[in-house]
């Protein structure tokens, strides 16, 4: 497991870094992130090939393809061909690759790629190594970090537009860094903008031991807030109270409504944060109080069936499917939401668990165990 902990006057300071970095002379809005998760755009295509069509100049590396949908058998390890990068523009070289279930929902087609076929992954860490032309801002050298828009982190190096990364402090060991671009950033919308977590409000976390589970529940419990948490084993159930869970219901063996009804005394909570779908769908509604927000930003048990708007007027409930991509849309955003991470890890607020690390050729184990809820915590692919 991998802790990063820091002194608190870090914090400032990385905040500051990150949100005053510039990665071009001619800063203009980006035109790389995505609309909904169902429709991110790929990286600019890799082409693969044998080694009998390689040439002396071209620059080969390694990438997982997905040529058909389905399990993690159709992750396929290629020789691919990588260009130089073009005006605004930086090509990297990973030193670590996040693991998402976005990537299985990728990979399996429930959220459709822009084209076949793709190289998946949307999170990553690397060492820039070529910039564009006329780009400053960004130099050969420089450790950097993305999430979200252009799919294609699954390759030893990519090529990415410069105005999607960000500096990652030296202080933030790089294995953290990209185990918690996606999921902490998410998290901080969903605590701090989207619904603002204050002391007082009790929150329901679904999935609590979880990449994502595992951060919003130390945040929610850094914001003042109770949390309570749903888990599956024993093992998830410790690292949750370890995470700042005040209660914790085990879904397999007692009705997490009955529980929370229970725990509130029939009050209900504030929110529910779930990214479990379908099979928590129903039950969260329950578990609302009066103007309570129903906040659904993931559907690993599959997606949420269609649900009439009267069903909510009952008390009065916020239903919402927020995407990160809207939240980061501009630099400035990026860069704040980024830069508030970083410095909540420097601080100590938050605790990032890196639980399994898998070379990043064996990522279709590492898909497999991600899938049959073997893992907590965050996975890390290592090229």
């Amino acid at each position: 497991r991998y802790y990063q902990k820091n002194h608190l006057s870090q914090a400032a300071v990385i905040a500051s870094q990150v949100t005053t970095s510039s990665t071009t002379s001619t800063e203009k809005e980006p035109k790389h992130f995505i609309n909904s998760l169902s429709t991110i755009t790929t990286n600019r295509p890799v082409r693969a090939l044998s080694t009998s069509a390689a040439t002396a100049t071209a620059t080969m590396v390694k990438a997982f393809r997905v040529h058909e949908l389905g399990g993690p058998e159709v992750l396929k390890w290629e020789d691919v061909e990588i260009g130089e990068p073009k005006d605004g523009e930086i090509r990297v070289k990973n030193k670590a690759i996040g693991l998402n279930f976005i990537d299985v929902y990728f990979r399996k087609g429930v959220y459709k790629a822009a084209a076949m076929p793709f190289t998946p992954g949307v999170e990553a860490v690397g060492v820039v190594t070529a910039v564009g032309p006329g780009l400053t801002g960004r130099k050969v050298g420089d450790l950097v970090a993305y999430a979200g828009n252009p799919m294609g982190s699954y390759a030893e190096e990519q090529i990415l537009p410069a105005d999607r990364v960000v500096p990652v402090p030296s202080s933030i060991d790089p294995i953290v860094a990209a185990s918690v671009m996606l999921k902490g950033m998410t998290v901080q919308f969903l605590v701090r903008r989207l619904f603002k977590v204050e002391p007082g409000h009790t929150v329901l976390v679904h999935a609590a031991a979880g990449g994502v589970g595992s951060i919003l529940c130390q945040w929610a419990n850094s914001l003042g807030a109770t949390v309570i948490g749903t888990v599956s084993t024993k093992e998830k159930a410790a690292q949750a109270k370890d995470d700042g869970c005040h209660h914790i219901i085990m879904y397999k063996e007692e009705d997490f409504v009955t529980r929370v009804n229970d725990m509130t005394s029939g009050k209900g909570v504030n929110v529910v944060y779930n990214s479990v779908g379908k099979d928590a769908f129903q039950g969260s509604l329950a578990c609302l109080k009066n103007r309570g927000y129903m906040v659904c930003f993931g559907q690993s048990s599959g997606a949420v069936d269609p649900l009439p708007l009267s069903a909510l007027a009952v008390k009065s409930l916020f239903l919402t499917r927020p995407s990160l991509f809207q939240y980061t849309a501009t630099r400035d955003e990026l860069l704040e939401t980024a830069g508030e991470v970083f410095a909540s890890i420097a601080s100590g607020v938050l605790r990032v668990r890196v639980n399994h690390t898998y070379p990043l050729s064996q990522a279709a184990q590492a898909h497999a165990d991600l899938e049959g809820r073997k893992t907590s915590g965050s996975v890390v692919l290592i090229p």
